[in-house]
């Protein structure tokens, strides 16, 4: 059985032995599903970017376009890439910590690493062969996310796709196979093994057999399972529609204190790389969770 060996995600040490590391959230995309983290204009953009370092992140991931399946919020490339360019090109250049791009596209992710970006965040597990290609070409690091379908990161639910077969089985057996198949592929195109962190997936699961916020609160419970992948586990809860549910919050503007125990409970799991949009609070969360983990026999 693999076990969980370390990750060099842009010169940021992750996993085993290493203190839990925080991603904080930039969005400069109006449509995102928390209006809590978009920040509109360059000034806006550097103040909370900088106001994440000093909080303790240690890298910065730039969301130009809406990846939440329950939204249809398509924009075109066109739009996602002069986003993300802009942001990531102004951070860059002015952060001591590494800009990650969230996005599943070619043309925008090359965009976004020719502008500075170190990272890829993939929310659609590498389906795309030229999308593993330029992470492979130039050298970046990959945060890769199970996806339940393609069509649900590349079309924003235009069509739902079809329960498979392969829902019915537990949500930790479907969400590990998935991040199996993504790393085969990342080998495939030459990705280093080092250079990838898995993510389950959290919030993208909204057409299995198991309702939505069952399926997320199963994955979060069993997220040490996943380890056998021999990755180390990037989670992101922050504000999430599950949390929502289990506390009967809609507005996301209230989900912080769900958000919080949710990520201690995935660090005692084992997750190595927490994605936030509240840093300075998650890495009080995250203190006492691996505190915690370390303390157990």
């Amino acid at each position: 059985m693999a076990r969980d060996s370390t990750a060099d995600v842009a010169g940021v040490t992750v996993g085993p032995g290493s203190p839990v590391a925080v991603m904080g959230v930039i969005n400069v995309s109006p449509e995102s599903f928390h209006a809590g983290s978009v920040y509109r204009g360059d000034e806006a953009v550097l103040r909370a970017a900088l106001s994440m370092v000093e909080a303790g992140a240690s890298l910065v991931d730039i969301g130009a376009r809406s990846t939440a399946p329950y939204l249809a919020n398509a924009i075109d490339e066109g739009e996602e890439t002069a986003r993300l360019v802009h942001a990531v090109g102004l951070l860059a250049a002015k952060l001591p910590v590494p800009v990650s791009a969230d996005t599943p596209r070619p043309g925008p992710a090359r965009a976004a690493l020719e502008a500075g970006a170190r990272v890829i965040n993939d929310v659609s597990c590498l389906r795309d062969p030229a999308l593993a290609r330029l992470v492979a070409t130039h050298g970046a690091s990959l945060v890769l996310m199970a996806a339940p379908a393609a069509e649900t990161v590349t079309s924003r639910m235009a069509a739902r796709p079809r329960r498979s077969a392969a829902s019915r089985r537990s949500p930790v057996a479907v969400v590990r196979s998935l991040l199996a198949a993504g790393l085969r592929r990342a080998r495939a195109a030459g990705i280093p093994t080092r250079r990838i962190v898995v993510d389950p997936g959290i919030g993208f699961f909204r057409d299995e057999a198991v309702a939505w916020p069952e399926w997320d609160l199963r994955v979060l419970a069993g997220l040490s399972a996943l380890r056998t992948l021999g990755r180390p586990l990037a989670v992101g809860v922050s504000r999430k529609s599950f949390l929502g549910a289990v506390l009967d919050r809609a507005d996301t503007a209230d989900r912080l204190a769900g958000s919080l125990a949710a990520t201690a409970i995935a660090v005692v799991q084992g997750a190595a790389l927490i994605r936030t949009h509240d840093v300075a609070e998650t890495r009080d969360a995250v203190a006492v969770a691996q505190r915690l983990r370390q303390a157990r026999p």
